[in-house]
Order: C-alpha cells, then sequence, then structure tokens
C-alpha cells in the first residue's frame, strides 16, 4: 500500500516551501490568496490529510472546529454537509455538537465549548443569548482560554428556519411571472404563522400582488384571499374545495410543496385542471414534486450552500481574515408543468446565505 502524501510531497508539488503549506492549510503567516489556493488545490488532488494531532503538540491549535444544531432533520443535515465540506478543504476536521435545552442551557453549552481547548472555533446556528459569548471579531488564541464564537442566525429555538434560509424573494418573481402571462386572480395557501418562513412567503404575497394591482397595466389583478395556516397538505385541499365556483382562472401561490399537493388534490376533487382552471407554485422543491403529475414548480433551497458560507465566516473568523460577504444564492425557481407554460428567471438574483 503507498504511503499517503505528506507535507512535503505537498511543498514539491506546489513549488513552495513547507512552511507555507503549513500557512495555507492553518491561515497563519502571510502568503498571497493566490498561493494558498494553489497549495489547497494541490492538497487536495494528492488526498493530502493534515496529521492533527501533531499539528497540536507544535502549535497548541487542535485542528478542529465545532458546529452546534438542534434536532438533526435532514435540511440540517444537508446545511452540516455544506459546513464539513469548507472545513475540510481550510483543513479542519469539523464535530458536529446536537444541544437541547433552554436558551440559556444552550448558551452555556457552547460558553463551555469554547472554552474546553479543544476547538479552534465555534459555530452556533441555534439562539444563544446576546453577549453571552466571546467577541467573534477576534482570532482565536489559545492564551486567552476560549474560542471565538460565530451565531448564525440560521434556526430558532425549535430548529425553525430564520434570516436568509426564510427570505421569502422568490414569492416575488413567481407573481411576477405568472402576472406577465395574464393571470389576474390570485389565493396563497399558507403556512402556520408561529414560522417565520411562513410569514415572511405570506408578506411577500401581499405585497406582490398589491404592488400588481396598483400598476395601471395590471390594475386588474387581486387577491382572493390567505387561506390554509398549517402544513397540512389536506388543509390545502380543503381550503380548495371551500373557493368560489367562479374562482377560475386561478394562480395558488403555496407556502410549501405539501400544500401544493393538497391544491393539486382539492383542484382535482372540483374537476378543476392543473394546469388549466388554475396554476400552482410550491417551496422546498421536494423530490416527490418532479414526480407528481403535473411536475410541481417549486423553489429550491440550497442548504448545503447556506452552511458552506456560515462556515467561511467560522474560518475567517479563527484566522483573523476579514468576513467574507454573502455566498451563492440559496433559492433557485424550478419551473415545471403545474405553471404550464409560464416560466421566469432562475431565481432573484440578488438572494444569498
Amino acid at each position: 500500500m503507498p504511503n499517503p502524501p505528506t507535507s512535503r510531497d505537498v511543498a514539491r508539488l506546489a513549488g513552495v516551501s513547507q512552511a507555507t503549506v503549513s500557512y495555507a492549510l492553518t491561515g497563519r503567516g502571510t502568503i498571497s490568496a493566490a498561493t494558498r489556493e494553489r497549495v489547497l488545490r494541490v492538497a487536495e488532488s494528492v488526498g493530502y490529510r493534515p496529521n492533527l494531532a501533531a499539528r497540536s503538540m507544535r502549535t497548541r491549535r487542535s485542528g478542529r472546529l465545532a458546529v452546534v444544531t438542534g434536532a438533526t432533520l435532514d435540511h440540517q443535515v444537508r446545511l452540516l454537509t455544506g459546513a464539513g465540506d469548507v472545513a475540510e478543504q481550510a483543513g479542519y476536521v469539523m464535530e458536529a455538537h446536537t444541544i437541547d435545552g433552554t436558551l440559556e442551557e444552550r448558551t452555556a453549552r457552547v460558553r463551555d465549548l469554547a472554552a474546553s481547548g479543544q476547538y479552534e472555533g465555534v459555530l452556533t446556528l441555534v439562539p444563544v443569548l446576546p453577549g453571552a459569548l466571546s467577541d467573534p471579531a477576534r482570532p482565536a488564541d489559545p492564551a486567552d482560554g476560549g474560542a471565538p464564537v460565530v451565531a448564525e442566525a440560521t434556526f430558532d429555538e425549535q430548529m425553525r428556519s430564520l434570516g436568509n434560509l426564510a427570505d421569502a424573494s422568490a414569492v416575488e418573481v413567481l407573481v411576477g411571472a405568472l402576472v406577465a402571462a395574464g393571470y389576474r386572480r390570485f389565493v396563497h395557501v399558507a403556512g402556520p404563522d408561529h414560522y417565520a418562513s411562513a410569514r415572511a412567503r405570506r408578506d411577500v404575497y401581499l405585497a406582490s400582488v398589491a404592488r400588481a394591482a396598483a400598476d395601471p397595466a395590471t390594475s386588474d389583478v387581486v387577491s382572493l384571499g390567505i387561506v390554509g395556516g398549517s402544513w397540512s397538505g389536506d388543509d390545502a385541499r380543503r381550503a380548495v374545495a371551500d373557493l368560489p365556483d367562479g374562482a377560475t382562472p386561478l394562480a395558488v401561490i403555496a407556502a410549501n410543496d405539501y400544500l401544493a399537493a393538497g391544491v393539486v388534490r382539492g383542484a382535482a376533487e372540483r374537476g378543476w385542471s392543473v394546469p388549466g382552471d388554475l396554476v400552482v407554485t410550491g417551496w422546498d422543491n421536494f423530490e416527490m414534486g418532479a414526480l407528481m403529475m403535473p411536475s410541481l414548480t417549486s423553489v429550491d433551497v440550497d442548504f448545503p450552500e447556506a452552511g458552506r458560507t456560515a462556515m467561511r465566516r467560522l474560518v475567517a473568523t479563527v484566522r483573523g481574515e476579514p468576513r467574507p460577504g454573502p455566498g451563492a444564492p440559496i433559492h433557485r425557481i424550478v419551473w415545471r408543468e403545474s405553471t404550464g407554460g409560464v416560466t421566469g428567471p432562475a431565481g432573484p438574483p440578488t438572494l444569498g446565505a
């Protein structure tokens, strides 16, 4: 079995010194961004993995980063996958910690992790008490007894999406494309009001329809109301059953794909065609949406990219580098059969993590 590649091999292939390899992997020292990128690219191509135990003995740095989350649901697993990719590329090992309890208990646990000496930085995706943790603007220093903590507004205490994960700007694109295609009657099937994401989608829907109605060219655009109020597809089906007989042709903006599926079922029970009598959009781009008849237009949320962006901020904080700006867009509209021939831009270009 061939010996694993060493830092000496990486240095030789990249045409730099071993010290430069160390600087590139740890973020220490003064090297150019181009040199660091070249070293990291070579290290990845040969499968080099730094010996974290040896590094810790030499530098008193562990090479480990902690990420704190709550109950690990599917979308959180995908977010952690993206965060782990960035940590590995930067030469760190990422460890995830699932922490439940009250806000105070979670804050105390995050504080313990930061003070344990096991990690160079801690990224928390769950809320912590403001001002209760270390200053995230400074790099980690083992001498001061605590690693920096980067707190991202990603999930609330019940692990419901917050911040850019809950951004609903794509609803404006959906409504705009359907108005441009000639639809004038709209309905929003809403999610539960205690979800920030559901509130955001409702609010953007109302603002978008009102904006279209205020335009003299589309002043006949009207909302027939907000219906639903849960994540139950059956509630969405019943909401369609309660719509007035003269509602069609109708554009339905559903707050997620389960609600959109209930809308399609409710339309079929009333003898309405989709698309035809009504068009439907969802959110989350679940796999089932592509298999429905008709296939469902939906908004895809790139959770791994959100995780990558959050981890880049932690790595920059640990290394004392400037905070990186917004990452790649995390929302993308996938246009399918449920909106008929209506298509539009793939998603709002300003959305980011």
